[in-house]
């Protein structure tokens, strides 16, 4: 029996066929924009108005449709709207726009980030030229304009998550968890960032698609993890600098803190020894302790309070959005 997904699929290729569309202007490949949202309407907006009204789009709102986002598609035809009913979290929200997708390429954007179109193309055409890649993705700056920590990263072990949680990371920036390349700088990661990344989409359903059990962080950990079990790569473009602010789409800053340390906690769980887990919680966990007296000893309260939330995520793995529970630590 058809499922939900399969039909919307059916019913995409049908219109596309009857369209008979092409790639859009600036574009040499047929490509679709996937958009996670969650009360980012005036992000969404602020990052089409820099891309061509003919670059197809899909908006999935995770948020019911607070913000008007449904009526995208009226001021935007080649925009399509997917509700995902609610509170499914990125990874969720994610496959249900490539999934329901019948363009032959996806890219997944932040809402706050500022791709432009020969960031797309490029990205794009770097999954198109080479099938051992599972995604290429874009290197992620702040509003400062330096490169941001996290878009990319390697396997974590023990002594990766000692050079992090001291700091060290600043001294080795190799040695870390989490990569922050200097703008061309030749790099080799384990996994990239999904704020701006590139797949073919066949191939990203044949890897299983983000894994639905993280709610927000790490589930691009462990695409990267999964590419390479399959005996493919990801690359990450330094040399493609895409803007983005931290923040535009999400729950509380403490929340989605929380979040990422549960994310990292359950991770670990699906993927190492019980005492791999409990050696690099604990050092994550010790680390960030360290830096939250640290912040309380210089009064920056605001600061301290954002590490003491990962430190209660990466040792309870369990984390909740709005009073809803929505990772639980695996046993």
């Amino acid at each position: 029996m058809r499922n939900d997904v399969e039909q919307a699929v059916e019913d995409r290729a049908s219109e596309e066929a009857g369209r008979g569309t092409a790639p859009p202007s600036g574009l040499t490949h047929d490509v679709e924009l996937v958009l996670v949202s969650y009360r980012s309407a005036h992000q969404i907006r602020a990052l089409l108005a820099g891309l061509p009204e003919d670059l197809p789009v899909v908006v999935v709102d995770n948020a019911s449709d607070v913000d008007g986002l449904s009526q995208l598609p009226a001021e935007r035809p080649a925009t399509r709207y997917v509700d995902s009913g609610g509170g499914k979290g990125f990874a969720k929200a994610a496959n249900m726009g490539a999934r329901t997708s019948t363009h032959e390429y996806v890219v997944f954007g932040n809402p706050d980030s500022r791709p432009t179109l020969e960031h797309l193309s490029t990205l794009v055409a770097d999954v198109a030229a080479d099938p051992g890649l599972a995604a290429s993705a874009a290197t992620m700056a702040g509003v400062d304009g330096h490169v941001e920590l996290g878009v990319g990263g390697w396997e974590p072990t023990a002594t990766r998550a000692l050079v992090h949680s001291t700091g060290l990371h600043k001294l080795f920036p190799r040695a870390g968890l989490y990569a922050k390349p200097a703008p061309g700088e030749a790099l080799d990661v384990d996994w990239t960032t999904g704020a701006c990344m590139a797949v073919r989409r066949s191939t990203f359903v044949e890897l299983g698609c983000f894994d639905e059990d993280f709610y927000v962080y790490n589930e691009d950990m462990m695409f990267g993890r999964t590419a390479r079990q399959a005996g493919l790569r990801e690359r990450l473009r330094t040399d493609v600098i895409v803007p983005h602010a931290a923040g535009g789409s999400g729950a509380p800053n403490l929340e989605m803190l929380r979040l990422r340390g549960a994310a990292m906690r359950r991770y670990l769980a699906r993927h190492h020894s019980g005492a791999s887990v409990r050696g690099i919680s604990s050092v994550l966990a010790l680390g960030y302790a360290v830096r939250t007296l640290q912040c309380k000893a210089l009064r920056r309260q605001d600061r301290a309070a954002q590490h003491w939330a990962y430190v209660k995520g990466v040792a309870t793995g369990r984390a909740s959005v709005a009073g809803r529970v929505v990772m639980e630590r695996i046993k």
